[in-house]
């Protein structure tokens, strides 16, 4: 049975029609990747996933419950499922202990020493030891993402999503984000969904990697089907070809809408004669 269910789910803001009938499966303890170009919507689809954005048409299932037509899947979401947000989004004022506790410490539920002992070992795994005391300025990017990992961990969930973990780090860096992603995973047994742009993390990280493009997702398979796809569009994404589909659309799109500017504008002219 799959845990995350997408299916034909449309999302539209104004007259940009972002997500056209989308349709995904994400399986038990997998770690499933989305990867795709800047503005392609994935973060629209992360945050279909968060309980934060309903779709306009179409259904989100989450462990066999419809989120947005059920009630209790909302409160299910609210209690199983964590972001690891793009920029880690730690609170400043607030120190390492602090923000990786956060969810208890508004919540209740906890002991002050069952707290130290779970923060410590979840900052153990990120491999962050003896930093409770620190505040996030004191911190490195990366170290801030690891931070905001763990703050996920805290609440125990049964699903992660990670938007972008590794954008704005170095190459060093960033395997270190995804050697924790892999070490998270097993370790915790849980369900993640990656998205990104960053096809080295996508082969790293991936159980599955789907490529999201022009609104659907046009590809889906392992890291070593994605590798070999003979698919055009995903083709030329994954090697980073400039020629191709992908930007041959770009080409067509900006000649349609200089036309479209053009015969404006000679319309303009002509009613002011």
């Amino acid at each position: 049975m799959n845990l995350i269910e997408i299916r034909n789910v449309h999302k539209s803001f104004a007259d940009n029609h972002v997500l056209r009938g989308v349709n995904l499966a994400v399986e038990p303890q997998e770690t499933h990747v989305i990867v795709g170009r800047s503005g392609e919507g994935k973060s629209v689809l992360l945050k279909h996933l968060a309980g934060l954005l309903p779709p306009d048409s179409g259904d989100v299932i989450i462990d066999g419950k419809h989120l947005y037509k059920d009630p209790a899947a909302i409160k299910w979401v609210r209690n199983n499922v964590s972001m690891v947000f793009q920029m880690a989004a730690l609170f400043d004022s607030l120190t390492v202990f602090e923000n990786v506790a956060f969810h208890y410490l508004e919540n209740g539920g906890k002991t002050r020493a069952e707290l130290e002992k779970k923060v410590a070992r979840l900052l153990e795994l990120v491999d962050l030891p003896n930093t409770q005391h620190l505040y996030p300025a004191e911190l490195s990017g990366g170290m801030r993402k690891r931070v905001g990992l763990a703050r996920a961990l805290a609440a125990d969930p049964q699903i992660i999503l990670y938007d972008e973990p590794t954008t704005g780090l170095d190459p060093v860096t960033s395997e270190v984000i995804n050697e924790l992603i892999i070490r998270v995973s097993e370790r915790e047994r849980v369900t993640s969904v990656v998205i990104t742009h960053d096809m080295k993390s996508a082969y790293g990280v991936g159980d599955r990697i789907c490529m999201l493009y022009d609104g659907n997702i046009v590809f889906s398979g392992t890291p070593d089907e994605v590798r070999t796809s003979t698919n055009p569009i995903v083709h030329q994404f994954v090697n980073g070809l400039a020629v191709g589909p992908i930007t041959t659309g770009e080409d067509e799109e900006v000649k349609s809408k200089a036309i479209e500017r053009e015969a404006m504008s000679g319309s303009t002219i002509i009613s002011r004669q």
